[in-house]
């Protein structure tokens, strides 16, 4: 069975109202991305949004720092906004740390998204917690310039599909990714290594934050990977959970099946087997920070989405599939039912912006 990595869960209509003036960019990117250090030029100058995270001193390191072996180079961190969450406290106590790091590498402290978009050529929007991104993004869009979202690209598929809808009618590059989906071995399977690929089951850590869909917050690691390998055609999620432990259940296009496992006691980290035609790979390991921050560079040079922005909807949407599963007692969820009514809400959404 050739491979399906068309969107047959959500209905055409609906992915191209957000997604088509940018799919066509991602088209013709390498399914990986580019060596960031064969890029002549000045270096990119990068804008963080969010020092709540320890995501964003990662990357700051990743990109300042010429002499660590792990230095991406052709871009630098020149500025950064702290806030960040204001409400989720396990975030908000992290900042003053992190500012503190960050300035000891050379960033400016800017108050505000407009003084840092003034500052730079491109964004990192590191902001942990997703409930800001749909105003933060918003403002970074207005001015043109490329924008990584750090996950989650929001904290509900309504504000994700806002997000990406507002991208694509300013035609300004963006696009969101957990490190996860760089993994070596699953960036292997995904560009053919098994052959076509028949199903998958990866697991990570699943944290949960109730200000945000349940895999939006930690469990989009292990689901991240999964759609890396199974591509964005899932149709329909059924979900058990249990205080511990969360089991989705999906079903692709051609019948192949997908599963993530969540994990919240016990040993977890990261991981998966994936299923082809000509033999099976482990998947979804974690192979550090520098990859993602490769493809970040790469992105931030050509403006080039190394993700197609119909899989990152069709991710999230997987998991608000998930979501309504379990308020439904572990009924079959169809992705295209909650993609119609993230749209609705995504146009109200929008409506409350200003200009």
């Amino acid at each position: 069975m050739a491979q399906d990595r068309s969107t047959a869960g959500i209905p055409r209509r609906k992915l191209l109202a957000t997604a088509a003036p940018i799919a066509a960019l991602a088209a013709t990117l390498p399914k990986t991305a580019r060596a960031a250090e064969s890029a002549g030029g000045p270096a990119v100058k990068l804008g963080v949004i969010g020092l709540d995270t320890s995501h964003a001193p990662a990357f700051v390191k990743l990109y300042n720092l010429a002499d660590d072996p792990q230095h991406v180079p052709g871009c630098r961190v020149v500025a950064a906004h702290p806030h960040g969450s204001r409400t989720i406290e396990s975030s908000m106590k992290r900042i003053p740390e992190y500012t503190e790091a960050v300035k000891k590498l050379g960033v400016e402290i800017v108050d505000g998204v407009g003084p840092l978009v003034d500052r730079v050529d491109a964004v990192l929007l590191e902001t942990n917690d997703g409930g800001p991104h749909l105003e933060q993004a918003a403002a970074v869009l207005r001015s043109g310039k490329p924008l990584f979202i750090d996950k989650p690209v929001a904290a509900t598929l309504a504000d994700t599909v806002a997000i990406y809808r507002l991208a694509a009618e300013r035609k300004v590059p963006i696009f969101s990714s957990s490190s996860l989906r760089f993994g070596t071995g699953t960036l292997a399977v995904r560009n053919g290594s098994i052959g076509d690929v028949t199903g998958c089951d990866t697991f990570s850590p699943c944290s949960l934050e109730p200000s945000h869909v349940d895999f939006f917050w930690y469990g989009i690691h292990g689901c991240e990977a999964l759609f890396t390998v199974m591509g964005a055609a899932c149709e329909s999620v059924t979900r058990t959970t249990t205080a511990d432990f969360e089991h989705a259940v999906g079903v692709w296009s051609g019948g192949r099946i997908g599963t993530f496992r969540g994990i919240r006691r016990g040993s977890s980290g990261y991981g998966g087997t994936a299923f082809g035609t000509k033999g099976t790979a482990a998947v979804g390991m974690f192979d550090g920070y520098r990859p993602l921050g490769v493809a970040i560079a790469e992105f931030m040079r050509t403006r080039l989405p190394p993700v197609p922005p119909e899989e990152t909807l069709a991710l999230y949407a997987f998991m608000e599939a998930a979501d309504e599963s379990k308020r439904r007692g572990g009924c079959p969820v169809k992705i295209a039912d909650v993609m119609a009514r993230a749209e609705a809400t995504a146009t109200e959404r929008l409506a409350t912006l200003p200009g």
